[in-house]
């Protein structure tokens, strides 16, 4: 039974990757912001590994009691998450990433609220605690969802006790740059979240510095990002995954163009031409992964967000 369970914990890890769902669809959100009604959005909950199999094959179950009644309790905040349950040491817990379709929301932000326990009689599908409000010791956001069926599992990762100046989980507010999956031509003009493999070492220099474009590449000078999280995770080849980082980025595209094959006339004149930045879609002969990539001439159109793990097939 427990091989069973470790076994599905292991390959649904492996599935996981950086959240790049289509915009629109998922929705990160700040602790200090309230849901809105009928959004969907990225939450997390800390549990045992054991447990953790049984909710992956057959769901959450709602608690029967706690300090907003039944449901079941998630919270924004990765650091919350990881750190239940209380009673169970570090190595015994995992924490599951869901998408929740939180319904209608009531804001439940003050001990003895008449609605309290009475939220879902009332009409709601979501109770949430803000942070800070009184409502929780550790001052951190909590949610509670009456129905089981509006939560998914995306993925299984190790808890994060503390907050890690590498390895800060990204929950940062997406608003301004929708997510594009990578068999897509980003637009001209827009704002997209990238990553960038480097080293741990060049990771805090460039979130400090900020990018020096590389002088010579498939693409000429710029600099190299992926939309694909895999790719970035690859780099640089030479280091160990343990040497290595991700970068995850925030581009301003600006005017794009497209170099889709070997021996493209602008394939290394694209910026003389009045481009900002050029992508190799996946697939197209340009690399030897198959998986796209993007070359921004000018490095001050990307912003460093957070420095996280490389995500790998085999991890």
């Amino acid at each position: 039974m427990l091989s069973k369970q470790r076994s599905l914990l292991q390959r649904i890890s492996r599935m996981w990757e950086e959240d790049d769902f289509p915009e629109g669809h998922l929705k990160r959100l700040e602790g200090r912001a309230t849901p809105d009604n009928g959004g969907i959005y990225t939450m997390y909950h800390g549990t045992s590994r054991m447990a953790a199999g049984s909710i992956l094959k057959t769901g959450f179950r709602p608690s029967s009691k706690g300090m907003l009644g039944p449901g079941v309790y998630l919270s924004r905040d990765l650091q919350k998450a990881s750190r239940y349950p209380v009673h169970l040491s570090q190595n015994d817990r995992v924490v599951l990433k869901v998408k929740v379709d939180v319904g209608k929301v009531i804001a439940i932000n003050y001990q003895g609220h008449p609605l309290q326990y009475t939220w879902h009689a009332n009409g709601y599908d979501t109770a949430w605690c803000p942070p800070k409000c009184g409502m929780v010791a550790s001052g951190l956001e909590e949610d509670c969802v009456w129905d089981a069926n509006r939560v998914k599992v995306l993925g299984v990762f190790s808890p994060t006790s503390r907050p890690n100046r590498l390895w800060a989980e990204d929950d940062f507010d997406t608003s301004a740059d929708p997510k594009l999956e990578s068999l897509k031509a980003p637009s001209d003009g827009q704002y997209y979240t990238m990553y960038h493999g480097t080293s741990r070492e060049a990771a805090d220099i460039i979130k400090e510095k900020g990018f020096k474009p590389s002088s010579e590449g498939m693409l000429g000078r710029g600099v190299y990002l992926s939309r694909d999280l895999r790719k970035a995770s690859r780099y640089p080849l030479d280091l160990p995954v343990g040497d290595r980082a991700v970068l995850k980025v925030t581009v301003n595209v600006g005017k794009v163009i497209k170099i889709d094959y070997q021996g493209h006339p602008k394939q290394k004149t694209w910026h003389n031409y009045g481009y900002d930045t050029a992508w190799c879609p996946p697939e197209c002969g340009m690399t030897k992964s198959g998986l796209e990539e993007d070359c921004v001439w000018d490095p001050k159109r990307i912003k460093v967000r957070r420095i996280i793990r490389p995500q790998l097939d085999n991890l």
